[in-house]
């Protein structure tokens, strides 16, 4: 995924000079994990959890199943919540302040689970404190505020992995591996199919930033998993055909219903479909057609007994009623591979930049829905502008750009200019702040 990953890191295009004198900058040394989740002996991986909202449960039980790691400290705004899931889960601390969980020493890594607009302050906050971050998606619901946030932990060395949990579902990975293996031939079309059991409340999708960037996020992210390579531009429609009452909302957010073309390289072509509501329950498919064959998965459910009767024959009981009980094993998988990165010192296997390009994808998709028009994703890009790698800003009109500062959009080019993350700092010698001013040309 190598062109748009370097297209989405060239964010950060204003010269070296203007950004922080690299030695005015110590970043507060990150945790040294001395525990394995392999070795019952060793210390675990200490972690603090910010939001008990529903998310922030999934998460603390995925925490608790997943080996080797241990939940210390929980905050919510709402403290009655965070004291009601310490009991709950055996968290020995709680609080109502999320900077209470981010400064407490004995905290090795912090899982953000609380609301989406909180979400790039806290990632910083912790990188100022030298914790690892795992933030569910989005890392922020602004373009230039995912990037500074992004670049906060590069900067100060310590690991971010977004957390977009389908792509640790068994059924999805069983795909993905049989297309690196070529059991089906080269890539033709890539199809994915996302629908809710009912609509959420009006008061959701209001403000939720539409349909393309709260629910069909996950399967824009999911078939650039599938097609191992980097998407060029989308065509997207959407439509309201359930809850009428939010066809008085703007943009995406009137949509309960929505379709994304997006093209891949070698003429490959993802299928998006996506609603909110479905009378059978939870439906999450997809199907990969190849020069020599196909493969499909089925909907989840609980068990697979079926029942035969003289007016009914199939499943014996209804599919998972929604995501939390449907993606509650992807969620342990994901904690275990986050944790093990950590002991390890490994790669995380779900970074920022693969926040970054989903939500640029969803960004591009509403585009699209908004101007009838296919839209390629530089143009999401390229409205972005930083005077320093944490100093990001949205510019609507290109002439505002200083001469030579304006990203460029030649993706030959690209992947230069932004700070490299901890993983590839460690894999390469030297200064990271002097070969990026090497690189460009200062």
């Amino acid at each position: 995924m190598a062109r748009f990953s370097s297209l989405i890191i060239s964010l950060v295009a204003a010269r070296a000079s203007a950004f922080t004198n690299p030695g005015s900058h110590v970043p507060r040394q990150a945790s040294v994990l001395r525990m394995s989740v392999d070795t019952d002996n060793k210390d675990p991986v200490r972690v603090g959890v910010i939001g008990c909202g529903r998310i922030g449960i999934v998460h603390l039980g995925a925490i608790n199943k997943a080996p080797g790691v241990v939940p210390i400290v929980v905050s919510n705004p709402t403290v009655s919540k965070a004291e009601n899931a310490a009991k709950q889960f055996g968290v020995p601390k709680f609080t109502a302040d999320a900077m209470e969980v981010i400064t407490d020493p004995d905290v090795d890594a912090v899982w953000i689970c609380s609301p989406s607009q909180y979400h790039a302050e806290q990632i910083k906050a912790c990188a100022a404190n030298g914790k690892h971050v795992f933030c569910e998606k989005p890392i922020a619901t602004d373009l230039a505020e995912t990037v500074e946030a992004i670049n906060a932990c590069n900067e100060a060395g310590v690991k971010l992995m977004t957390g977009l949990q389908r792509r640790f579902d068994p059924n999805f990975l069983r795909v993905r591996q049989a297309l690196i293996d070529k059991e089906v031939g080269d890539t033709i079309i890539i199809k994915t199919c996302s629908r809710d059991p009912s609509p959420p409340p009006y008061e959701y999708v209001k403000g939720g930033g539409g349909i393309f960037n709260d629910m069909a996020v996950h399967d824009l992210d999911m078939t650039r998993f599938l097609a191992g390579d980097d998407p060029i531009e989308i065509l997207a429609v959407g439509s309201c055909h359930i809850d009428k009452s939010i066809e008085d909302l703007p943009g995406s957010e009137a949509f309960d219903t929505a379709t994304c073309i997006i093209r891949y390289p070698n003429g490959v072509n993802a299928m998006v479909d996506v609603c909110r509501q479905s009378s059978y329950g939870y439906d999450q498919r997809a199907e990969v057609l190849g020069t020599s064959g196909m493969i499909a998965t089925d909907n989840v459910y609980p068990n697979t007994a079926k029942i035969f009767k003289n007016d009914f024959t199939g499943n014996a009981d209804m599919p998972y009623d929604f995501f939390l009980s449907r993606y509650f094993e992807a969620y342990v998988t994901e904690t275990e591979e986050f944790c093990k990165s950590l002991v390890e010192d490994g790669p995380v296997p779900c970074t920022g930049i693969d926040g970054l390009v989903a939500l640029v994808m969803s960004l591009a998709a509403d585009k699209s829905a908004a101007e009838n028009r296919w839209v390629k994703f530089s143009e999401i890009i390229e409205k972005v502008y930083c005077s320093s790698p944490t100093e990001c800003s949205l510019i609507a009109n290109d002439e505002m750009f200083p001469e030579g500062f304006k990203p460029s959009s030649d993706i030959a080019d690209l992947g230069k200019i932004v700070l490299p993350d901890v993983d590839e700092q460690k894999k390469e010698k030297g200064n990271f702040m002097d070969r990026f001013k090497e690189a460009v040309g200062l």
